[in-house]
């Protein structure tokens, strides 16, 4: 069984463009049991951190709307982790009305500093690390290397909520992963995931802790439908170490917490 605990569909500009039909598909092709999916829809600022115009701005309710009906339609196979907006919209009656009616696929809130431009200690996010705790859901928040993205900000948030679980999501994208690596035995209810960590960093969380603070995840289909085999240029994706290479230098219950334990444990996946 494997399950990805970082999935996308929507995408606010041409260069990612994800469907429902992708990540069905990917799944079926790759063995993938089961996909956590946020709505990348739910983007308020482009990639150079200007603010997307309003025009060009999906809802926070449509945006999850989306992702839901998804879940709902593929119960065994999709989950939803919420992409919410915090820099422009605030939370609403018929937001937590939303949640409320589907607490059988919604898993987590997804936060994203860099496309919010806001860090998880921001007072604007604050409400939705309440909505969190109240629903008993899990704060899945990307981590890189500008400021709000940092992962020390995730572990903050973790303190503050310390009956909440969180997961850095790339564990420091485009850095040597060692501030996150660090991090991770700060707090019991702080976790890491896989997405674009090299296995050798996965390795080394594995044998400083143990097997139980990370998850496999991928950003699929981030480079479309073999985003698990091939990047957008055909080389090799740092997955197939974790497909092939991974279970022959771990043992097996190491690479089943990994694959599926974790995010099962983590997330309180219903399945």
């Amino acid at each position: 069984m494997i399950i990805d605990s970082h999935v996308h569909i929507g995408g606010n500009d041409d260069e990612f463009v994800m469907t429902e039909n992708a990540v069905l598909e990917a799944m079926d092709k790759y063995g993938i049991s089961f996909s956590l999916v946020s709505n990348g829809e739910a983007m308020e600022v482009d990639g150079d951190q200007n603010l997307i115009p309003a025009k060009d701005q999906v809802s926070q309710l449509s945006a999850c709307k989306r992702v839901i009906d998804f879940a709902n339609a593929h119960k065994d196979r999709i989950g939803v982790a919420l992409w919410v907006k915090p820099l422009t919209e605030k939370i609403t009656d018929e937001f937590i009305q939303l949640i409320q009616d589907h607490l059988d696929v919604i898993y987590a809130i997804k936060l994203h500093p860099y496309h919010s431009k806001l860090s998880p200690m921001d007072e604007k996010v604050r409400p939705y690390l309440e909505l969190a705790r109240k629903y008993n859901l899990a704060v899945v928040s990307h981590t890189s290397t500008k400021e709000e993205t940092l992962p020390i900000h995730v572990y903050e948030a973790a303190q503050l909520y310390p009956d909440v679980n969180f997961v850095m999501v790339h564990l420091g994208l485009g850095s040597d992963n060692k501030e996150a690596l660090d991090l991770l035995a700060k707090a019991d209810n702080l976790y890491g995931d896989t997405t674009w960590v090299p296995m050798e960093t996965t390795l080394e969380a594995i044998k400083r802790y143990g097997s139980k603070k990370i998850m496999f995840g991928s950003d699929m289909p981030i480079d479309g439908i073999d985003t698990y085999a091939t990047n957008l240029r055909g080389e090799r994706s740092m997955y197939q170490d974790y497909f092939h290479k991974l279970p022959k230098l771990i043992t097996q219950e190491a690479y089943e917490d990994l694959m599926y334990n974790n995010a099962n444990r983590v997330f309180k996946i219903k399945k």
